[in-house]
């Protein structure tokens, strides 16, 4: 990843969006990141699942050119040296509730989930719910609640993710969690996330074509270490917005989403819902 933001450590970071005049990758850096994951999910009983599986990764954050966050973080040590570039290898065991009617693009269902994760120095605890309503036949609401707790040391790179039996995802910040932000806008340990959105069809052949206008509200914030993640207001990050998506047939979607925070505005293209 040649230009990923990184904004510093916590729930409070500033940005400037009209960066100083020799600045210009303030607010960047290069990441070079690579891995392998497995996962496998054994049904239990009905929507009930276990999970278990594993993963490595090496990650690499270098400094671009001039003055950046990155640099500062180092200097003053908030970034050590043991944990950029790191090695990592994971273990994850959890159960999975499903009762989506389709996974893809669901009109109805809950999918719920309870992780544990052991990384090299630290442990992540992860619970998620995502509910979806099919209020009448075009409108669907779909909401989600996620928390996560990590204890230990964990490095930076493990901090700006999310874990999820579907996959990690970047947090917090980005289309995946509090749309309208940069991706890893904000980064700690603990990560506390809510979302409500509702979605219309305004072409419904139903599971042949669907075009569908969305808005949504986010919600979120991260703890530093030692910080217990509780439910507050304090600190909490928001953002709405909305966007169009077009699902075709049971697996195929496509979303264009607009999204405002307190940092102004962002627009994303993606292949799958936010949640």
């Amino acid at each position: 990843a040649n230009r990923p933001g990184f904004y510093g450590l916590g729930s409070d970071t500033p940005f400037d969006a009209d960066r100083p005049t020799g600045r210009s990758y303030f607010y960047l850096v290069r990441r070079t990141t690579g891995g392998a994951r497995a996962t496998v999910q054994r049904r239990i009983a009905g929507p009930l699942r276990a999970l278990v599986g594993g993963s490595v990764d090496h990650t690499d954050f270098r400094e671009l050119p001039g003055e950046s966050v990155l640099q500062r973080d180092r200097a003053a040590g908030t970034i050590g040296p043991e944990e950029d570039p790191f090695s990592d290898a994971v273990a994850r065991a959890g159960l999975v509730v499903d009762t989506r009617d389709v996974e893809a693009d669901p009109h109805g269902g809950v999918f719920a989930e309870g992780l544990v994760a052991w990384g090299r120095g630290y442990t992540r605890t992860t619970l998620g719910l995502r509910t979806y309503v099919q209020l009448i036949d075009r409108l669907t609401i779909a909401a989600r609640l996620g928390r996560e707790s990590m204890t230990g040391t964990p490095p930076v790179s493990a901090q700006m993710t999310m874990e999820s039996s579907e996959g990690p995802f970047v947090t917090m910040g980005g289309r995946r969690s509090l749309r309208g932000y940069h991706d890893g806008r904000f980064v700690g340990p603990g990560k506390l996330l809510a979302s409500v959105e509702a979605r219309y069809g305004v072409l419904w052949a139903p599971r042949l074509v669907e075009l569908k206008l969305f808005a949504f509200y986010d919600v979120g914030r991260v703890f530093g270490p030692g910080e217990s993640v509780r439910l507050t207001r304090e600190g909490m990050h928001s953002s709405g917005g909305g966007g169009v998506a077009l699902a075709l047939a049971r697996n195929t979607l496509f979303t264009l989403v607009a999204g405002w925070g307190s940092d102004g505005g962002e627009v994303t293209f993606g292949s799958s819902w936010s949640y």
